[in-house]
């Protein structure tokens, strides 16, 4: 049964084992802590979702790993959700809804007993982010800023917290190309409690069309209006955080420089 390379994240590598099942390896004691919780969290919300997610089981090894069985379909990017027809489009995000639907639904102190945490933000800090603006085109620069400085001046979310999956971009889903349909989505390692709102910042990673189509269907499924303004200022607070940090590594720097020019020039969600 050949074995290869599935996707290498921030705590483990993950491994494709004949194209059957997905075995995680975490890599050092934080990374072996962060996949305990994910099974203990998956364990947890798994019954409670219509979408299909991974029925994890932990191996205590050594070395310690987990495995489950691979989901079908594959990622989806900004190209392949180009190619969409209206129907699929539609169908992608009520589907996306209700998974997000049903997981803030779920008992906080359920999963809290679990094991989920707060979920982590950006650092948007004056230092942090003064090498971006110079890598930025100049007609956008004023624009970055005025987007920092009123996402910095945000209240706190009006929906409060949930427990949330934000995560949802298109390299954590299995998506059915033939099909046109979301067969399952993975990876709950950064799952935890945060502001509905933020979800739809990973999701806007696929498409802006995809996070407003998303955002309309989750509040006739919940009754929750979505902001877009604070949709927009999560997400361009997020892509210009993640430029310092390309930046700063020397890493994927014009990739992520395009994720900004994009969000900046849309207007979808404003």
């Amino acid at each position: 049964m050949p074995f290869t390379i599935a996707g290498r994240g921030w705590h483990s590598i993950a491994v494709d084992v004949g194209g059957r099942f997905i075995a995680k390896f975490p890599e050092g004691e934080d990374a072996e802590e962060a996949l305990r919780r994910e099974a203990s969290l998956l364990a947890a919300v798994r019954p409670r979702l219509t979408m299909a997610v991974p029925d994890m089981t932990l191996h205590q090894g050594p070395p310690l790993f987990s495995l489950h069985g691979k989901l079908p379909g594959a990622t989806l990017d900004g190209q392949g959700y180009a190619r969409l027809n209206e129907e699929a489009r539609r169908r992608l995000a009520d589907d996306i809804a209700l998974f997000l639907a049903e997981m803030h639904a779920v008992d906080p102190a359920v999963m809290r007993e679990a094991g989920a945490l707060p979920v982590g933000w950006w650092d948007t800090a004056d230092a942090t982010l003064a090498p971006v603006w110079p890598y930025l085109p100049e007609h956008l620069r004023e624009a970055a800023q005025a987007a920092i400085a009123d996402y910095r001046a945000l209240p706190p979310d009006p929906l409060g917290e949930v427990y949330g999956y934000f995560d949802a971009h298109g390299w954590n889903m299995a998506f059915d190309h033939q099909q046109g349909r979301l067969k399952g989505i993975f990876d709950f390692a950064d799952s935890g409690f945060g502001p509905p709102h933020r979800e739809l910042v990973q999701i806007s990673l696929v498409d802006a069309d995809l996070a407003a189509r998303t955002a309309a269907a989750y509040q006739a499924r919940t009754g929750r209006v979505l902001d877009r303004r604070r949709i927009f200022l999560l997400a361009a607070a997020m892509r210009i955080s993640e430029l310092a940090g390309a930046i700063e590594t020397d890493e994927h720097v014009d990739a992520i420089r395009g994720y900004v020019v994009g969000w900046l020039e849309q207007r979808l969600l404003r």
